[in-house]
């Protein structure tokens, strides 16, 4: 039996339905999904069986002695022994069952550093129950019947080098990161769900948004003037000018340059030009993921989308570094694909070219090709975001083959009373790339019919007052460029790395802003370990696994100078740990303030009841007792929006796997609840008011004493005590109180979200 082992399940029905010579039949071994089929060759029958895996079937982890944070010090996880375990024992166990058959065994996972390592770690199941099984490696970058018979054709040798770099990024990053997480989170006494993640990778990209954040806050805004003028020619059609001196620092030669203007322009100068817009180059993994950002989609999201889109056999594969059309690659026929559907207009205007020469990159690699449409597909086979990436990856290998954009451009120089005033104009006459591809395009600037020397009517002038603007915060696409120019993680990674910073609650909308957190925790390793935040040191092992890639390297080489480099970082840390846990834990304080009490003046923090629940209090309690309530769940973002009437931080609850909610003030916040609640309770009938204590609804006979003890001996002296006070004299919930004082005003209680 031949066995062939792909990385996911539907890749593994679309490549055993493309080779099979007739539907192949389903089946299941322990539990998974296989495919059967059988080639007759030279009269003998050979069965063949098609199983997909689902990632990785094994992970790699310390042994359960090291999980004890508080017995097991961090620095020991250094040298720790590093054990495989199974995370889908079905498929471990089908893989299992499969391979004592088996014959001869194809791998045929993605080709590149994860696929190479799942095939491999899949490839050493099967040989520890068939050792001397012959194996070999298919590759591919698209799920298509071309792309698929010639892999098959061609097969080709394992590459353990690879398999082997991809390996030693999971030893690294599972060392780093536990072992730096385990430490930070202990001095700032932050365990459980709210631990502190730091990671090789993770920190110095953090850095690089706390350290953008910092630049915004100590930027000091400096004032200047511009002058407009809204001119008109004879025909009565309009245009404006700006004041060649583009701003004015001083408010004084602005407002006499201002006062100056009269009513009456000149049109001194019309100067023609042309400009020129080439084509864009063929899409590797950032600038996919950057162009999908520019049209409204996260970089995980984006890369999600193009992952179904591959599998599904649309698209090539999408983790590429290369910029080059391989020669391999029949450009001609890829684009005759589309002679039918809706694109049809745009192929057929290309293939009227005798020749098809696209654009070329920087970076030419031999993996895989750019990414580029693979197959036709249909408006209606595809859900909407996915036909948003597929005719974005269509429209921009159309664009690679197309001519450059020509603009007509036109400035225009006039003298309104002795000043000199600008315009500049364009207008497209040339579409060419951008035909095929319109994201993002410049809108055409256009002028009346105008001649030199000609007279002008000044029908409005304007002084804008302004300002200089802080650098911008990093967009997604961005801050993923960024991290590919400083060697922070790879075209697999980068966009996970970010997706973690935002489920830890490190960053927070888009464009990316840090939360009070991360200036803790970054502010705290750039003074005492800032190894951790620079991209030096991730660089440096970023190229080490590449030479374990390439064969130059061994594995053990690079894994024992990380353990070194990581050894050296905890020399810091030990030296200052005092200092650690004192800087983490008064920045952390500081992500807990919300604002000033109104009542009493002091700061009001997030705070904990005894009962675990969470809500906002004031710093002088038991003096001030003034409290807002807050959602169970969730992790809280303090954000530096503050709200007018109330001086509060707005906030943002965080929850995994859903959309960030913008609880916004939690004063205004809880009076629209106490609004709802009062309008929910006018709509129930009136109760009637209990006579005594004991009618109210929860209070027995231990309760009633307790009360009596406490000087609660009639339902009006209940009404009117101070339910904090009360609450705590008789050992229950300020809820409760409150809930029975509602009821002995003879209206129905309507439980709080408020916290004790």
């Amino acid at each position: 039996m031949h066995l062939i082992v792909t990385e996911k399940n539907i890749a593994a029905r679309r490549i055993a339905a493309i080779l099979a010579p007739k539907n192949p039949k389903k089946d299941r071994v322990s539990g998974v999904d296989v495919y059967r089929y059988e080639i007759v060759s030279d009269g003998e029958k050979q069965e063949t069986v098609v199983v997909g895996l689902s990632g990785h079937i094994v992970g790699i982890d310390f042994p359960k002695e090291y999980n004890n944070w508080q017995k097991v010090e961090a620095k020991t996880l250094i040298d720790a022994d590093i054990i495989t375990t199974p995370i889908n024992r079905k498929i471990v166990t089908a893989l299992r069952s499969l391979g004592k058959e088996a014959s001869r065994v194809t791998i045929a996972t993605d080709y590149d550093r994860e696929g190479e390592l799942i095939g491999v770690e899949a490839l050493n199941i099967i040989k520890k129950v068939n050792q001397d099984v012959p194996f070999d490696r298919v590759r591919y970058s698209a799920i298509t019947p071309k792309a698929i018979d010639a892999a098959f054709s061609n097969a080709t040798d394992v590459d353990f080098n690879l398999a082997d770099a991809g390996h030693s990024r999971q030893v690294i990053d599972l060392v780093w990161g536990a072992a730096l997480t385990r430490y930070i989170s202990l001095a700032a006494g932050r365990l459980g769900k709210m631990f502190l993640s730091v990671g090789r990778v993770q920190s110095p990209t953090l850095s690089l948004i706390v350290d953008r954040e910092k630049e915004r806050n100590v930027f000091v805004p400096i004032p200047y003037w511009e002058i407009y003028a809204e001119l008109q020619n004879t025909d009565g059609e309009t245009f404006s000018t700006q004041h060649s001196t583009r701003r004015f620092l001083d408010k004084k030669e602005a407002t006499e340059v201002f006062k100056k203007l009269g009513k009456k322009a000149e049109l001194k100068e019309i100067e023609k030009g042309k400009k020129t817009d080439q084509p864009p180059t063929p899409f590797n993994t950032t600038g996919f993921i950057s162009a999908a950002n520019s049209i409204g989609l996260s970089p995980a999201n984006a890369m999600r989308i193009a992952e179904s889109l591959y599998t599904n056999g649309y698209i090539s594969y999408p983790r590429t570094d290369n910029t080059v059309y391989p020669e391999t690659l029949d450009l001609r026929a890829q684009i005759e694909i589309f002679k039918e559907g809706p694109f049809k207009k745009y192929a057929d205007a290309l293939l009227e070219k005798a020749e098809l020469t696209p654009t070329r990159g920087k970076k030419e690699t031999t993996d895989h090709p750019p990414i580029f449409p693979a197959s036709l597909a249909k408006e209606s086979d595809l859900k909407e975001e996915e036909w948003k990436v597929y005719e974005l990856v269509v429209r921009r290998f159309f664009a690679t083959f197309a001519g450059p954009s020509e603009w007509e451009t036109m400035r225009l120089r006039l003298d309104i009373n002795g000043e000199e005033f600008r315009a500049n104009g364009a207008r497209l006459v040339e579409p060419g790339w951008r035909w095929y591809y319109p994201y993002n395009a410049p809108e055409d600037r256009l002028f009346p019919e105008l001649h030199e020397g000609e007279s002008l009517k000044v029908i409005k002038t304007e002084m804008l007052d302004k300002e200089t603007q802080p650098p911008g915060r990093y967009g997604q696409g961005r801050l993923i460029n960024i991290m590919e120019e400083l060697g922070l993680g790879t075209k697999a990674t980068r966009h996970e790395i970010i997706s973690k910073l935002y489920s830890r609650a490190y960053i927070h909308g888009n464009p990316v802003q840090p939360t009070n957190t991360s200036f803790a925790v970054m502010d705290t390793l750039e003074k005492y370990s800032p190894t951790i935040t620079k991209p030096d040191m991730t660089k440096l092992l970023e190229e080490n696994m590449d030479l374990i890639a390439e064969g130059k390297i061994k594995e053990s080489a690079v894994l024992e100078e990380s353990r070194d480099i990581l050894k050296q970082v905890f020399s810091e840390l030990d030296k200052n740990r005092e200092k650690i846990v004192e800087s983490l834990q008064a920045g952390l304080r500081e992500d807990k303030i919300i604002g000033i009490c109104s009542g009493c003046g002091n700061e009001l923090i997030i705070r904990r009841s005894k009962r675990g629940g969470r809500f906002i209090g004031c710093n002088n309690y038991p003096n001030c007792t003034f409290s807002l309530p807050l959602p169970r769940s969730g992790q809280i973002i303090v954000t530096d929006k503050v709200c007018e009437a109330h001086g509060l931080h707005h906030i943002r609850i965080i929850n995994s796997g859903k959309r960030p909610w913008d609880l916004g003030c939690p004063q205004c916040n809880f009076i629209e609840w106490q609004k709802t609640q009062q309008e929910e309770q006018a709509k129930q009938p009136k109760k009637e008011k209990p006579k005594s204590i004991k009618d109210l609804e929860g209070v027995g006979k231990a309760t009633a004493v307790k009360l009596e003890e406490a000087g609660i001996t009639s339902v009006e002296a209940l009404a009117e005590a101070d339910p904090v006070e009360l609450a705590k004299a008789i050992k229950t919930s300020v809820k409760k109180v409150k809930n029975w004082q509602v009821s002995c005003n003879g209206t129905v209680t309507v439980e709080s979200n408020s916290t004790d």
